[in-house]
């Protein structure tokens, strides 16, 4: 099944509350950048660079290019059990 990114709020340092295609919704820590290297991630790690996360083609994306895949993004969500169905909206 195709999962896309459809949503984004950004709640400060590494954190984002993301909304998937399937109506589930969750929040991620991404502190873990911190163990990856590399030239693409690095900036990453900057908390108000991070910040400047945008949906582009359903993933995650930021400036340099840096993509997180959605569907293994989602996956792993939802094994951590970070994911829950959305609200509608009233």
């Amino acid at each position: 099944m195709m999962i896309d990114v459809i949503g984004i709020k950004k709640l400060g340092g590494h954190k984002l509350e993301i909304e998937f295609s399937d109506g589930t919704v969750g929040v991620r820590d991404f502190a873990d950048i911190f163990q990856k290297t590399g030239p693409m991630s690095e900036p990453l790690k900057d908390a108000a660079y991070f910040q400047r996360v945008f949906i582009e083609d359903g993933a995650l994306t930021w400036p340099n290019g840096y993509d997180w895949d959605p569907i293994a993004l989602h996956d792993e969500m939802k094994q951590a059990k970070l994911l829950k169905r959305a609200q509608a909206a009233e």
